[in-house]
């Protein structure tokens, strides 16, 4: 996954106590280059005139920058942040520090001022993608949610087959996702996904990973083998296409082509980080993408599948392909065949327990939107088949499937073991996207 690359600027005006605001800056900043999921690049000197403002906008655009930090230590001439936004054109944040103790009745840094200067001047100019921010750290939940757009934005996403028989709701319109998000979908048939070559010793070394990580009492050495061999196959198709991710047609023709379901290979090479996504959503693939960008190693494709409403909760289950990793620890972590006339091969467990959240990126009558929840996945029994979380979400599961029936979302979520509302909203922002609360 490729890193964003975000810049750093430091604004002043000599009429303030600028030497003290470039020396809190320096400090400030390099508490937030620490952060080495970013590659951080630091403009050496602080900006006061408009000729260093372009020499600073130039060096940023030949650094190539994914966004820019801009500083208003002090407040400052307003053509600074115009000029750094027309060479740079990325998104910004207008990051402005906290007012010092008065010294003699004099305000020392005016840093909120410059930052609405900065925001007015920006927005009427037809200027969208900037977060403004206000303290004495940086905004994590805008890093997180460049972090996001990045790595959606230089994903490469494969198809393979179609989607699923019947569900028109994730078709995309592949123009338009590549107007929005600078995505082209690779696309590529079934049996190139399983049917490269795959040694003996390969499939043997797979084979000691299924068995050591699945009860696999209710398959045969057959189904057992193919499982492995499918590990390989994949593992390998995904290094050879070099895809970031790919959603796979995983039913009607898969089973019936290779001889088991491609759903417990998926547990097992998710939970080394690989993405699949099922069911040939495209748009749920891009979501997984960004959900491990936000921090989830291995997010979980779910179906918002059976609720509760007296009891307020859900049941976050799929056909047996969350990461194995996700397992709760307690029950029997199994294969099962229970469809697809015995060849439907999936993983089956309970997720473990602990905050959690949903998101999806998905478009309808012609706007791309982004939907999220957080909730609290909790302890339950395996009672049935798949893989699954029982969750009690922060709005009433009503209130959380109204919003989802009465906007159009699709019916796949991706749930991943951590929270970033702020950062979904910027992002959605960032994007141009609309997005969809639960009310």
């Amino acid at each position: 996954m490729k890193k964003a690359r975000i810049g750093i600027v430091c604004t002043v005006r000599k009429t303030f106590d600028y030497l003290t605001a470039y020396k809190l800056y320096q400090e400030r900043s390099a508490e937030v280059v620490k952060d080495t999921s970013v590659e951080w690049v630091n403009y050496p000197e602080m900006v006061i005139e408009k000729d260093e403002a372009e020499k600073a906008g130039q060096f940023f655009h030949d650094q190539n920058v994914d966004a820019l930090i801009i500083v208003s230590a002090t407040f400052h001439l307003g053509h600074l942040a115009l000029i750094l936004n027309k060479k740079v054109a990325k998104p910004l944040l207008l990051w402005g520090f906290d007012e010092l103790p008065y010294d003699g009745g004099k305000i020392r840094l005016n840093a909120v001022c410059g930052v609405n200067l900065n925001a007015s001047n920006l927005y009427k100019a037809g200027v969208d993608d900037y977060i403004v921010h206000v303290g004495n750290t940086v905004d994590e939940d805008w890093i997180r949610a460049i972090k996001m757009k990045v790595a959606i934005e230089n994903s490469k996403v494969g198809l393979v087959g179609y989607h699923a028989d019947g569900f028109y709701n994730v078709g995309v319109n592949e123009l338009d996702l590549y107007q929005k998000l600078g995505i082209l979908i690779q696309h590529y048939e079934l049996d190139e996904f399983f049917g490269g070559e795959a040694s003996e010793e390969e499939i043997a070394k797979e084979k000691e990973v299924v068995l050591k990580t699945f009860n696999v009492n209710k398959l045969n050495d057959y189904q057992v083998n193919q499982v492995a061999k499918l590990c390989v196959l994949a593992d390998k198709f995904m290094a050879r296409e070099k895809m970031d991710v790919v959603a796979i047609r995983c039913w009607p023709e898969f089973a019936r082509h290779y001889g088991v379901s491609p759903c417990a290979m998926m547990s097992i090479l998710q939970s080394r980080g690989i993405l699949l996504a099922c069911e040939g959503d495209i748009e749920a693939a891009i979501s997984m993408v960004a959900v491990r960008a936000a921090g989830e190693a291995t997010p979980f494709m779910a179906d918002l599948s059976q609720v509760n409403y007296d009891e307020n909760y859900a049941l976050l289950w799929h056909d047996g392909v969350a990461p194995c990793n996700l397992w709760d620890g307690k029950c029997v972590r199994s294969l099962e065949t229970y469809f697809a006339g015995g060849k439907g091969v999936t993983a089956d467990f309970v997720m473990k327990s602990g905050d959690m959240s949903i998101f999806r990126i998905d478009t309808a009558r012609g706007k791309t939107r982004i939907f999220y929840e957080e909730g609290e996945a909790v302890p339950m029994d395996k009672l049935l088949s798949g893989t699954y979380a029982k969750v009690i979400f922060d709005h009433h599961i009503k209130d959380v499937i109204d919003t989802v029936v009465y906007t159009g979302v699709a019916h796949h979520v991706i749930m991943g073991y951590v929270r970033y509302k702020k950062a979904a909203e910027y992002l959605a922002r960032l994007l141009n996207f609309e997005v969809i609360n639960v009310k």
